[in-house]
């Protein structure tokens, strides 16, 4: 039996400790190695000090150019059984030399979250004017996902959204969340309890628009009315990559402190009593409530921020979009122990009935198998994905080149 090669094109090099899209590729990671593939992970990008460690995982490194043949000769040369693209800002970049030099590799997107859907979002929050999904980023990311064999989305209501309003092809497309392992009885028997938790917290990659938006809004509009019911309690503001503009939020006397990164997001939100989360825009589902659930750390959000997440479950708390409602909640729930508990259980049952690695990774490994021995004719069923394939429409293409040889001269 040959070797089964797999090269992931990383946007970044992953930092998991600095957000979910970071712990979410290391779970792919994972579920690759434990079907036998060997792995190299390709990335542009710089290393920053927080860039995972892939020494024990088996996994080769290369570095590789934006715009530079030299992709061509490395992709040839590695000839891959499947490419990985993380996100589409990088299928765009290397998918026509991927498809050039290796026709036969199985080309996978893994969307992270719908960029476009994000993007009308945020547009439509900070401009007070209606969504609309049909923008020219809508059209570059839909044509990434038509000109792969399959994208992974992380959210079902996503996959609505691609299918019904999109109209895209179900085979196209394949629902995997976030792969957790299990809360089991003697997990949450090791939690820390009620009373000796304290606080409220957030934590958020500050890269990330929706968070910065969201601690706005807990400063102005959720922590004034929340620290006059309860003047003894304070606010802890965790993330990753906060400016200057983060920092100066911070207010001692208002016990409203920015913290920075967290070196283990689960093991700070163990601690402390509530996640406040007052989202307000944003896609995908959010790797923040899901460490929240796996310490027993109940969480209070929007329905922008559950989006997803729970399907018919109960939430790990509250869901409320009116803030003054968000903030009552809020008071009741750190108050409440019998409350507390059973949002905590909540989080239990939202976890293993929806994350459980072991519910997805198998038919996960079957689905990619099938592809693999079915590729020409699901190609074939796919004509929309061979019209943006070929090369008269590629303008990413020519683009590249161009740049290249600009670059040469």
């Amino acid at each position: 039996m040959s070797e089964k090669k797999l090269l992931i094109i990383g946007l970044v090099w992953p930092e998991p400790t600095s957000s979910a899209a970071g712990t979410r590729m290391i779970q792919l990671v994972d579920a690759f190695l434990s079907d036998n593939y060997q792995i190299t992970f390709a990335c542009a990008a710089s290393k920053s000090d927080f860039s995972f460690d892939f020494t024990g995982k088996n996994v080769l490194e290369h570095e590789i150019k934006l715009n530079d043949s030299s992709f061509n000769l490395f992709v040839k040369h590695l000839n891959p059984t499947l490419v990985l693209f993380d996100r589409f800002m990088i299928e765009e970049q290397y998918g026509w030399r991927v498809e050039q030099e290796c026709p036969d590799a199985l080309r996978i997107l893994d969307t992270e979250d719908l960029h476009f859907l994000r993007n009308s979002r945020e547009q439509s929050t900070k401009k007070n004017v209606q969504i609309d999904l049909f923008s020219d980023l809508a059209k570059r990311e839909i044509a990434s996902i038509l000109r792969c064999d399959l994208s992974l989305i992380i959210s079902e209501a996503e996959m609505k959204i691609l299918t019904q309003q999109f109209k895209i092809d179900g085979s196209l497309l394949y629902y995997l969340p976030f792969l957790e392992n299990e809360i089991t009885p003697e997990i949450a028997a090791d939690w820390i309890p009620f009373e000796q938790r304290a606080d409220f917290a957030f934590i958020g990659n500050f890269l990330h628009e929706p968070n910065w938006n969201t601690v706005q809004m807990l400063k102005t509009r959720i922590w004034p009315s929340l620290r006059k019911k309860l003047p003894d309690v304070s606010l802890h503001i965790y993330g990753s990559y906060a400016s200057q503009k983060v920092l100066q939020l911070e207010n001692k006397n208002e016990k409203f402190f920015i913290k920075g990164r967290a070196d283990d997001a689960r093991e700070t939100l163990a601690k402390h009593k509530i996640l406040l989360a007052p989202i307000q825009f944003g896609a995908g589902v959010k790797g923040k409530f899901i460490d929240a659930m796996q310490v027993g750390t109940p969480s209070i959000t929007t329905q922008i921020g559950a989006e997803a997440m729970k399907g018919e479950l109960e939430w790990n708390g509250f869901v409320e979009d009116d803030l003054d409602i968000f903030t009552d909640k809020a008071i009741g729930l750190y108050r409440d122990k019998a409350l507390w508990i059973s949002a905590q259980h909540n989080g239990i049952q939202i976890i293993n009935k929806r994350y459980n690695s072991l519910y997805f990774i198998e038919d996960f490994k079957i689905k990619i198998a099938e592809l693999l021995l079915q590729l020409m004719a699901h190609r074939r069923n796919n004509f929309f994905g061979q019209i943006l394939n070929h090369q008269a429409v590629q303008h990413t293409k020519y683009m590249s080149l161009w740049i290249e040889e600009k670059n040469k001269r």
